[in-house]
């Protein structure tokens, strides 16, 4: 009885963590790096083909920490015909990368640091630099965080807060175009 009651009380006394959220149809481990988790989630195959076409798995994989706006297959899709391909392209490199870097921020951002921000600016925008020197900014509708590019492209935070042992993901709908 004492063993039991014993276990009980180990069991209701230990924190409690919210699990990450799978992605694509996988789970996102909070002990693999940014490249390891992305690499199982079917929503990203075509960021991951970029990443590596860019030279990028290396950096991704590294200790960072990074908050990285990841796009998920679909909003690839959406950009006008031959783009993807064109950027995967060896010649265009440099573009990938800077298209690339342009979704991620050096640092580790919740989506509730985010949106604290966000509430507290004047403007109701937060804005932020990327890796690659772009500005985003984040900013609240209906209740939903969105992240916007330098062109005023909106991308919705679909799945938020999925932590990394070197960062966050953070699931958006559109890819963020740098000027």
């Amino acid at each position: 009885m004492i063993k039991h009651f014993l276990a009980a009380t180990l069991v209701l006394s230990a924190p409690a963590f919210a699990a990450n959220p799978d992605v694509g149809g996988a789970p996102m481990f909070e002990n693999k790096n940014i490249v390891e988790n992305a690499v199982n989630s079917a929503d990203h195959t075509t960021l991951v083909a970029a990443v590596k076409a860019a030279g990028l798995v290396d950096t991704l994989a590294s200790p960072g920490p990074f908050t990285v706006f990841a796009p998920v297959n679909a909003a690839f899709d959406a950009l006008p015909a031959g783009t993807v391909e064109t950027l995967l392209m060896p010649e265009n490199k440099d573009m990938l990368t800077k298209v690339l870097t342009a979704h991620v921020v050096a640092g580790k951002m919740s989506s509730s640091d985010i949106a604290a921000k966000v509430r507290a600016s004047d403007s109701g925008f937060y804005s932020f630099l990327t890796v690659s020197g772009d500005t985003l900014s984040a900013t609240i509708k209906g209740g939903k965080l969105y992240i916007v590019d330098e062109s005023g492209n909106g991308a919705g935070m679909v799945i938020q807060d999925v932590n990394q042992s070197n960062g966050v993901i953070h699931v958006v709908n559109s890819v963020l175009v740098p000027k």
